[in-house]
């Protein structure tokens, strides 16, 4: 198998130019994707409703078609469900991503046409591994196989026609052939539906494969190392797989996590993040050791960018990418070839560069605490929790937190939920280091601090445990890419958090 590495590098080095062609030319890409999609859905039922015969610009899109969160277009997409055509997107849609989300219960569907698949997933995939490749040509990756934490939905049926699942699993399903001879484990593991049993097996199966690559959520990919170490009696990963070269991750901040990976896994490997959801594949870092991942801007998805302080208005407006600038938080509005129309995805990110385009994700519309003008976000907690750890000694495992309220005889704080892999030195400490690091992150926070003015200082709870896998398990979120929500302006999370017994 060495043998076909330069192979493999060469074929890769083949795609550079498309690479380019897009990365050198990002608005005109951008504006060919809008034109293209546009010409495409103009006799669809969402089309003709908003005229789209009688758009010829960005402005005359932005102008006729109003943003959408996803009950506004939830009706279009209970028809697509049902085998109506041409309702968002004028080719047929077979499959959808079940996302149940962070804030909510309820499941979201999002329509991924064929095109969805071809012409974003996978090709971003195949831009991936082309920017890997570029980094590293004498990589052995693709002489082994690629271990995929995730997928723990069984592939649904609505009708003959019709299925769904979570991304992960759609995206399984509709692999190439030859996509199955580079991934472990076997389909059926890797559908596993009850994630501890998957696991175990996920465990005992891929300890024996040779397996160059990872791609998953931190939290379960190091649940998962930890068990293929106590079954194999290894003390390091890497003795157990000696050609791992690469961890793919996304979907949480990677800071938190990174010390802890690095000594499970016992040797330095390349780490790289990317940026992909159910609404799409947006993102993907191009240089290992550089902030930012590459914006996409050729993969079928038109981007706006609605600054958040825009959130909420009822005409909130977005802007172009010739509009940007570093460090400001905006909120993707993105327009699919899966049939999304001007669509409020939730997140927020940042730009890092903009020649070229990299983008940061910084957190969730949502997820915030802005109880006292404080306006703190996941990227401020994530990198406050990583200081005060390295500080005081310890490993986090997951957290969550949220403000406590003015009382009579008391003013604010943020209360914090933490399951530590490795207790600090002192709680008191990581608490004084907590606070400082956010702090230094945040002015609005720092001036709130002030004095105990508005906040005092954060209380912080070492939670047992296993408290937040319970917290996941009880609503029916255990494993794939569900997470802990960071950060909530309510008090919901941590109540039903506090309330669990181990």
């Amino acid at each position: 198998m060495k043998l076909l590495s330069p192979a493999i590098s060469r074929l890769a080095r083949l795609r550079l130019w498309r690479i380019e062609n897009w990365v050198t030319n990002p608005i005109a890409a951008q504006r060919e994707v809008l034109q293209d999609l546009i010409t495409a859905a103009q006799y669809t039922e969402f089309g003709r409703k908003y005229k789209f015969q009688n758009l010829f610009s960005i402005k005359e899109y932005k102008n006729n078609v109003p943003i959408h969160e996803y009950d506004d277009i939830k009706p279009y997409i209970l028809k697509m469900m049902e085998g109506e055509e041409n309702i968002l997107w004028n080719m047929p849609v077979n499959w959808f991503a079940k996302s149940s989300g962070t804030t909510s219960d309820k499941s979201k569907f999002i329509p991924i046409s064929d095109e969805t698949l071809t012409d974003t997933h996978f090709k971003a995939s195949k831009d991936v591994l082309t920017n890997y490749y570029k980094n590293f040509p004498e990589s052995d990756l693709l002489t082994g196989k690629s271990l995929v934490v995730g997928g723990s939905h069984q592939v649904h049926h609505v009708n003959e026609d019709i299925h769904y699942g979570d991304l992960s699993a759609v995206l399984m399903q509709n692999t190439p052939f030859w996509g199955h001879w580079v991934r472990t484990p076997e389909l059926s593991i890797a559908l596993l539906d009850e994630w501890e049993d998957k696991i175990e097996k996920l465990a005992s199966t891929t300890m024996k494969e040779n397996v160059t690559s990872i791609a998953g959520v931190p939290t379960w990919t190091i649940v998962l190392i930890k068990r293929i170490l106590e079954l194999s009696g290894k003390q390091y990963l890497k003795e157990v797989w000696p050609n791992l070269e690469l961890y793919i991750h996304g979907g949480v901040s990677f800071v938190p996590y990174r010390e802890q990976l690095d000594k499970l896994i016992g040797k330095p490997i390349n780490y790289l993040e990317i940026y992909n959801a159910s609404e799409g594949f947006f993102a993907g870092q191009d240089k290992p050791d550089e902030e930012g991942m590459l914006l996409y801007t050729d993969h079928g998805i038109f981007y706006e960018f609605m600054p958040v302080e825009e959130y909420g208005k009822e005409k909130p407006q977005t802007i172009g990418l010739k509009d940007v600038v570093i460090n400001k938080n905006y909120a993707p509005v993105i327009t699919t070839n899966g049939g999304l129309w001007r669509y409020l995805i939730g997140d927020t990110i940042q730009f890092t560069s903009l020649n070229p385009y990299k983008i940061k994700v910084s957190g969730r519309l949502k997820h915030y605490i802005n109880a006292f003008g404080e306006e703190i976000i996941v990227d401020n907690s994530d990198k406050a929790i990583a200081i005060a750890s390295e500080k005081t000694g310890a490993i986090v495992t997951d957290y969550t937190a949220a403000p406590v309220y003015f009382s009579d005889n008391s003013n604010g704080a943020h209360e914090w939920l933490i399951e530590f892999d490795k207790d600090p030195d002192d709680l008191n400490k990581f608490t004084f280091e907590l606070d400082n690091a956010l702090k230094y992150a945040n002015s609005d926070y720092e001036a709130k601090r002030y004095k105990n003015i508005a906040l005092r200082m954060p209380v912080v709870h070492s939670v047992k445990k296993g408290t937040f896998t319970e917290w996941l398990r009880s609503k029916g979120k255990l494993g794939g890419q569900h997470k802990v929500p960071r950060l909530s302006n309510e008090r919901k999370f941590v109540e039903e958090i506090l309330s669990i017994k181990i």
